[in-house]
């Protein structure tokens, strides 16, 4: 079976750029994995990406999980909206954001700059690292394998998970490695040998973990009293075709789930 995410991408980018594929499957398209179990996407912040989207999941029964509308006012202050369907006997899910953390602004911006994003449209490897920063420790080991695809010493420097590739480089550009210490401190602690660079690797880690946790928490608590009020909205949803679905959710969200929460974006 062709993989139903790299269909959907090119779906959703139908005559125009509106998708760009992240997540699990942008590294299966990075040959780093085989599978992935869901599908991310980083969408254009504006109403026809995602009335085009929410058509492409409409036509296929799609149904949504906990989570924001696919609105641009929740979206656009960080939050992410999650619909699933079934596709010959798998469960498809779909995640998506139009502000993914830690990629500021400036960053998007030379995304959707971009003229040739590729086919389907994919995530680069700097971005996509800067994505996978999150609280699993399973990303940490993605995050090591996509930075020996960087060919610049300085981005594989600022990246690499690996103290003996970190060690290799600073040797191969001791100057470059000196002046990236102050953007990243272990960088400094290449001189004392690979023990104090894997520990330095370690509490790198941990730091950018707890970081994530954090963020996290901020909108955890802001959907209080949305995840209190989903199972009625759930029922409103039900049998619903997904264009009436949306709209009820919509009217729901408003009132209990808030648009703005405070330390959420990058």
């Amino acid at each position: 079976m062709q993989n139903i995410y790299f269909q959907l991408t090119r779906e959703f980018n139908d005559g125009r750029p509106r998708a760009v594929m992240s997540g699990g499957q942008a590294v299966v398209w990075h040959r780093l994995a085989i599978m992935s179990k869901d599908g991310d996407w980083i969408l254009r912040p504006d109403p026809e990406a995602l009335a085009h989207v929410l058509g492409v999941l409409a036509s296929r029964g799609a149904t949504y999980r906990f989570g924001a509308p696919l609105d641009l006012r929740w979206l656009a202050e960080g939050w992410s909206s999650h619909l699933e369907f079934q596709e010959q006997g798998i469960r498809v899910r779909t995640d998506f954001v139009t502000r993914p953390p830690r990629l500021p602004e400036s960053r998007l911006a030379r995304l959707w700059a971009a003229q040739d994003q590729g086919d389907p449209p994919v995530l680069g490897v700097l971005d996509l690292i800067a994505t996978k920063k999150t609280n699993r420790e399973k990303d940490y080991v993605v995050i090591g394998e996509l930075a020996r695809l960087l060919e610049d010493p300085r981005d594989r420097l600022l990246n690499s998970r690996s103290a003996r590739d970190l060690r290799d480089l600073a040797a191969g550009n001791p100057a470059l490695a000196a002046d990236l210490g102050g953007q990243r401190p272990l960088l400094r602690e290449v001189a004392q040998g690979l023990e104090a660079l894997e520990v330095a690797l370690d509490a790198e880690r941990r730091a950018l973990i707890h970081a994530n946790e954090d963020r996290l928490s901020r909108f955890l608590k802001a959907a209080e009293p949305w995840a209190r009020r989903w199972p009625e909205v759930t029922r409103q949803m039900a049998g619903r075709p997904l264009a009436e679905a949306h709209a009820a959710m919509v009217a729901e969200a408003v009132g209990s789930l808030p648009c703005h929460v405070p330390g959420g974006l990058p």
